[in-house]
């Protein structure tokens, strides 16, 4: 009996996480607003152009986004005194300027030619896919037609994020509390293919008592070159030493060598029920292209808000 209501409450968290995904369209706002997705494209590719920490940091925002309180944008709201929003929660302070900095220019050009008719989420959709395959992973149409959302608390992300050390077990819950899988935990996994992450992420796995066994020597060593034992600072360092900026299947292979960054990226080939997928994936850009396209497709339908529930802003970082 209560294995049948864990099963049932799980089942009705998918279900509400996807409610709103029904009125999302590629072509939403084809006669609105035609030139939207160039516009969001160029703004991309200036600022890729400016630092590949666009790449990582723009992709990232939108994860962070969508798994808490759904794909409404309420990451991007600024706090006021008193009220913390999301952005300043302990795990999304991490979150780079130039996500945020990408989709804020990106709001002003398209308000500029389409006002008051895009949402801030739609425009961090467009982005994400735009960071994306500008840094040559795949193009995909992306469903459009989200709303912003009105609430914002820092207390709300809590818990709903996956963490560095997260088990395989744990990263299950959380995702299919998305209406997620764990084949969607593989490919979302690969965002880790760019970016970058503090020392105080993986310090453990380095200089641990025992350091992580499953670490490749070699990487670990490296690793300790970047990254001060006492913690003294804590610098930043490349997630995909091979590739760091191009968002391509090297991760997988990397997983394969012992050279996933964090714990939770390296248990993914460590665990029987991921590895075969992680070896397919490393070995067919096309098969992992497939398999990541569809995730992050599923992602962006996650707590879409329609309707009464959400908005469109003048600015991304405040409610109107």
């Amino acid at each position: 009996m209560a294995r049948w209501s864990s099963c049932m409450a799980l089942l009705v968290l998918a279900v509400a996480a996807q409610l709103g995904a029904s009125d999302l369209s590629p072509g939403y706002y084809g006669s609105s607003c035609p030139s939207l997705e160039s516009i969001v494209r160029g703004v991309v590719t200036q600022k890729m152009d400016d630092t590949i920490r666009t790449i990582g940091s723009t992709i990232r925002l939108f994860f962070h986004d969508c798994f808490v309180e759904g794909c409404d944008a309420s990451v991007l709201i600024r706090s006021t005194p008193g009220n913390p929003t999301e952005m300043d929660a302990d795990d999304n302070k991490s979150l780079a300027f130039e996500g945020y900095e990408t989709v804020r220019i990106a709001k002003e050009a398209v308000e500029a030619a389409c006002p008051d008719l895009v949402s801030c989420a739609d425009i961090l959709t467009i982005a994400t896919r735009d960071a994306i395959a500008l840094s040559g992973g795949p193009f995909y149409p992306v469903e459009l037609g989200r709303l912003d959302g009105l609430s914002s608390t820092a207390s709300s992300v809590a818990g709903k994020l996956p963490q560095p050390t997260s088990t395989l077990n744990q990263m299950v819950a959380m995702f299919r509390a998305h209406g997620l899988n764990m084949s969607d935990i593989v490919a979302l996994s690969a965002a880790h293919t760019v970016g970058l992450a503090h020392c105080g992420k993986f310090r453990d796995r380095v200089y641990g008592s025992p350091a992580d066994a499953t670490l490749n020597p070699k990487y670990a060593a490296f690793l300790r070159t970047k990254c001060p034992a006492d913690g003294s600072s804590d610098p930043m360092v490349l997630m995909d030493q091979a590739t760091p900026a191009l968002f391509d299947n090297q991760y997988y292979r990397n997983l394969q060598d012992g050279g996933g960054l964090l714990a939770s990226d390296q248990l993914l080939y460590n665990d029987n029920r991921t590895r075969p997928l992680v070896n397919s994936w490393a070995n067919s850009t096309a098969a992992f292209s497939r398999g990541f396209v569809d995730a992050i497709t599923k992602l962006g339908r996650v707590g879409v808000k329609s309707g009464s529930d959400g908005n469109i802003r003048k600015l991304c970082d405040v409610f109107n």
